[in-house]
């Protein structure tokens, strides 16, 4: 039967049926492997983050604080590949996002505990580095 409520154990099914602790080496090993998962989601914004700072960086004649706008006509001067590797970034980045959230519903407070430590940790070594205020500071848009 499923929980409804937090409760701790080391009996928990993640994800799927043929992911579940029964002894305490296993429970500790999928901690850690979510631990590792939520971590890897933050490296993976960070990416996709820099690599649309690095897309939109190229020199075009659209003023950009000027004219807020015209930002969007600056977006489409992308090239295709690159507007399909931002896609693909979402996407698993989403998926990764997605799949978290699903293991969190299991109730289990020490799958939760490790997925908010994972995704802090993951925080601190690749996005607190303040390219997120960059990003909002070169959007001149107030809704930003």
């Amino acid at each position: 039967m499923m929980h409804m409520t937090f409760y701790w154990g080391k009996k928990v099914t993640i994800l799927f049926d043929s992911w579940r602790t029964d002894s305490w080496a296993g429970y500790l090993l999928s901690l850690i492997a979510l631990f590792a998962v939520a971590a890897f989601y933050q490296y993976m914004e960070d990416r996709r983050v820099r690599f649309k700072i690095i897309a939109r960086s190229k020199p075009s004649s659209t003023p950009g604080i000027g004219a807020p706008f015209l930002l969007p006509v600056a977006a489409s001067r992308l090239g295709p590949p690159a507007r399909f590797a931002s896609a693909i970034l979402f996407g698993v980045n989403s998926a990764i996002g997605y799949l978290l959230m699903l293991a969190i519903m299991s109730f289990n407070a020490g799958v939760f505990i490790a997925v908010v430590v994972g995704l802090a940790v993951g925080y601190l070594f690749f996005r607190s580095g303040g390219e997120e205020d960059l990003v909002v500071l070169e959007n001149p848009c107030a809704c930003a």
